[in-house]
């Protein structure tokens, strides 16, 4: 979004130095230098009459929206002082966050600027980060305000990027090929997408992307104020469109990154990119405990085994009983799934009191196995049923507009014989092979500690739900 900057100041050096710093800042829409109090008063006022005259039916919601997100206030602006000036576009336009640009930037200055009125002090001489972050934070701040005022949401340059995380069970159940996959789905989609390795200790996005970088998330936990050009420092640009946020490679410097840094860092993604993606391991640690916490979409991934469904029902406890994130707002995925799985997502749901998304992710490591060890993940081939798969879980998700592979693909119903006939769809609940006088399987198993009980024998479809590129009635050939 654009950030449209009004500045007023009186000294013609200053002038000119805060122009060519506002040049460079991204999105950065900066108008004609006014040089006293009486002139910024008159360029508000005058677009905030061209606003309302726009759209006269709009009212005063046209009119807050014509004026500028942020006004710089130069220390020696007159005939009115500063603090003075500030107080009065305040009270008369409380939409405008205003920026002090002054030489003294103590305590008791910065006290009487925010009794006035003003959203931040800048310190002369002027630094391109530290404007940076008080035009960024007043922007944020100003679009707040618009949208109680009725100015609408599409005035907000702040925050507004949708968060992703996604959760492993246990480990070695697909966490960081669930990430990377839907992180280039939504690119293949042509939203911009940040991927962040928050699995601090044994992060391998960079190993399955064939990335050396050497910037790492831990760079921005001891910063305050991340600004565009910081964390632009720190984000890889991937070939593949994709902006990288690594774990860092000296594990125990994970602890570094806290609560409060990882939603500082995630705060700032959201307001670059469309769409944040963050791989969080399978161990629950402040920095990823928070992520699950603000996100939009919380991914749990399991796969159809007793071990793994058990991870799976204590993490979600462990959310639970930490106040993270409740059961019913949490999105299982069901990895490596095969008909002959006893251990259905249907009874999955059941076991973690999850929801299960309908796209399952079938067992096919023989496709992924070129790309996991040449580290590439992103030559996945795109008729490999595992990227189906994924890609098809990012439409479902909402992450790109709709899903980027055929559905149905690989199943017998939609697939003719050598001879041209459609092959007959097994019935849900009866065995295949099973003809007259034969009714449906009867046997049952324990649910070994689950506490389900299997209504159907190994092999059934009965369980078996879900759309997707995989059909687990279909015939499948195990990679």
């Amino acid at each position: 979004m654009t950030i449209r900057i009004l500045p007023a100041i009186g000294d013609p050096d200053a002038a000119r130095a805060v122009s060519s710093l506002l040049n460079q800042l991204p999105d950065a829409e900066p108008a004609p230098t006014v040089a006293d109090s009486a002139a910024l008063l008159d360029a508000l006022a005058g677009a905030a009459a061209q606003g309302a005259a726009a759209s006269p039916a709009a009212g005063p919601p046209s009119a807050v929206e014509a004026l500028p997100e942020v006004v710089l206030v130069h220390e020696r602006i007159g005939p009115t002082p500063a603090l003075e000036l500030i107080r009065e576009v305040a009270l008369r336009f409380p939409a405008v966050g205003v920026v002090l640009i002054t030489t003294d930037a103590g305590p008791a200055l910065f006290s009487a600027a925010m009794d006035a009125g003003a959203r931040g002090v800048v310190g002369l001489p002027l630094g391109y980060d530290e404007l940076a972050a008080r035009v960024q934070a007043a922007a944020q701040w100003s679009a707040g305000v618009r949208v109680h005022l009725g100015a609408g949401p599409e005035t907000a340059p702040g925050p507004a990027g949708t968060l992703v995380t996604v959760t492993g069970a246990k480990g070695g159940v697909g966490t960081t090929v669930t990430a990377v996959q839907l992180a280039l789905a939504a690119r293949a989609a042509g939203r911009s997408v940040a991927l962040l390795d928050l699995d601090l200790q044994s992060g391998d996005v960079a190993s399955y992307l064939d990335v050396q970088f050497r910037r790492s998330v831990v760079d921005l936990a001891g910063i305050a104020d991340i600004s565009v050009r910081v964390l632009q420092d720190a984000v890889h640009d991937h070939h593949t469109g994709l902006g990288l946020l690594l774990a860092p490679e000296e594990g125990e410097r994970g602890e570094e990154v806290d609560d409060r840094a990882a939603r500082q860092i995630i705060g700032a993604l959201r307001s670059r990119y469309e769409v944040v993606l963050v791989d969080c391991g399978s161990q629950m640690q402040s920095a990823n405990a928070a992520a699950v916490e603000l996100a939009d979409v919380a991914l749990l991934v399991t796969t159809p085994d007793v071990v793994a469904v058990r991870a799976a029902k204590r993490q979600v406890r462990l959310w639970d009983r930490l106040q993270i994130r409740q059961a019913e707002d949490t999105t299982t995925v069901v990895n490596r799934l095969t008909r002959n799985t006893e251990i259905q997502p249907p009874l999955v749901a059941k076991a973690t009191g999850t929801q299960v998304a309908r796209t399952h992710v079938p067992a096919a490591f023989k496709e992924l196995q070129p790309c996991v060890d040449a580290g590439r993940m992103q030559d996945l081939d795109g008729r490999s049923t595992v990227r189906q798969a994924l890609w098809a879980l990012a439409g479902e998700l909402g992450l790109v507009e709709s899903p980027a592979v055929r559905q149905g693909r690989g199943s017998h119903r939609a697939r003719p014989t050598l001879t041209g006939r459609k092959r007959k769809a097994i019935t849900p609940g009866a065995a295949p092979g099973s003809g007259p006088g034969q009714g449906p399987a009867s046997g049952s198993a324990s649910g070994a500690g689950l506490g389900i009980r299997f209504g159907a024998r190994r092999g059934s479809a009965a369980a078996a739900g879900g759309s997707g590129p995989f059909d687990p009635a279909g015939p499948y050939e195990e990679g």
